[in-house]
């Protein structure tokens, strides 16, 4: 099959498209949600998510720590739905992010929410789904039928809509101005494609890799992973760069794939020394980088042309790691809109 032909060449090129449509025309939901969290003085967000939109809700733990003083967890599904033993919830907003808003385990901590009488919300792309019937606030991610299995537009939507929330809360119309040019920044990206198609070919063979992000891209590592895991079949291991100094760094040896998200920001500095680090092993170091010096210190780099502030950089800088995963799967003559053993909506207990 023709690669352009499928339903992830073109839901990946519909992104910024999407994120366009969402900041123009779906800001009124999630200006609704900023104006309940004020009311309510709500300063924990409880986050219930699975796979992709797990790695969301790790942006969101980095984003509104970070800009909104917010302290957001993470919570653990099981709780509810298999041992039945929730945690009390006072004094949070529980917060469901899902493509489909139909797994039962995600449903299962909305629905407890509601009974402890704490505020709800969902972001999703399916307004009409269990989770937004069982939320008191919904945020359409506006994005379309989603198709491919793997999710790729929905991801940088659910991105976009937390750091819009983050912005209107803050009443930081700069920020919300420098979130109107991450479409610019990410079709930048795609002007770059043959180059990345190039690159996946250099890799047909790579059985095995880590991906390295910190700080507000730790999610893209984790999201990265995820997309070469479910589209290749490669075993991939993310890591924060802390985390990795920290025993697994021993796996390095001469060759061996690192990919490093080394955008602009505060730990640019440190991901150059742990690219050096990483060099000094002899590993083969990819850097995901709008920085100059980051990518020449790199062995091959996956460009982000067009530099964003930090805290909205998740939202791009995710884009050439699908189009590479994209990529490799297809050099390896893997169908990407149906990798094995997946279903696009998966249902969890």
């Amino acid at each position: 099959m023709n690669l352009q032909d499928t339903f992830l060449y073109t839901e990946i090129h519909q992104q910024p498209g999407v994120i366009g449509s969402l900041l123009a025309d779906g800001r009124g939901p999630i200006e609704e949600l900023a104006a309940r969290i004020k009311k309510d003085s709500i300063h924990h967000i409880v986050v219930a998510a699975r796979g992709t939109s797990d790695n969301a809700g790790r942006y969101a733990q980095y984003l509104l720590g970070l800009e909104n003083q917010i302290l957001v967890t993470l919570t653990t599904p099981s709780l509810f739905s298999v041992y039945q033993q929730p945690p009390d919830l006072k004094g949070s907003l529980v917060l469901g992010i899902s493509q489909s808003g139909q797994s039962p385990d995600l449903v299962a901590v909305l629905t407890e929410a509601r009974r402890q009488g704490v505020p709800t919300a969902a972001i999703t792309n399916c307004p009409d789904s269990a989770m937004a019937e069982t939320s008191d606030h919904v945020i359409p991610l506006m994005a379309g039928v989603e198709t491919a299995v793997a999710a790729t537009k929905t991801y940088t939507a659910q991105l976009t809509a937390l750091a819009a929330l983050s912005a209107i809360l803050r009443q930081d119309d700069e920020r919300l101005e420098q979130l109107a040019g991450v479409p610019d920044a990410i079709r930048a990206i795609f002007e770059r494609e043959e180059n990345i198609a190039r690159l996946a070919e250099r890799f047909r063979y790579m059985q095995r890799c880590v991906v390295i992000g910190r700080g507000l891209n730790y999610a893209t590592a984790f999201e990265l992973s995820i997309k070469m895991k479910e589209l290749t079949y490669t075993m991939v291991e993310p890591y924060s760069s802390a985390d990795f100094l920290h025993g697994p760094i021993a796996v390095i040896d001469p060759g061996f794939p690192a990919f490093v998200v080394a955008p602009s920001g505060k730990l640019l500095s440190e991901n150059k020394d742990f690219i050096r680090q990483l060099k000094e092993l002899r590993a083969e170091v990819v850097v995901i980088s709008d920085d100059p010096e980051a990518i020449r210190l790199g062995t091959n780099a996956l460009p982000l042309p067009v530099p964003l502030p930090e805290p909205i950089s998740p939202i791009a800088a995710i884009v050439p790691g699908q189009v590479f995963s994209m990529y490799l799967a297809h050099t390896r003559g893997i169908d990407v809109d149906h990798p094995r053993g997946l279903h696009k909506v998966t249902e969890t207990l």
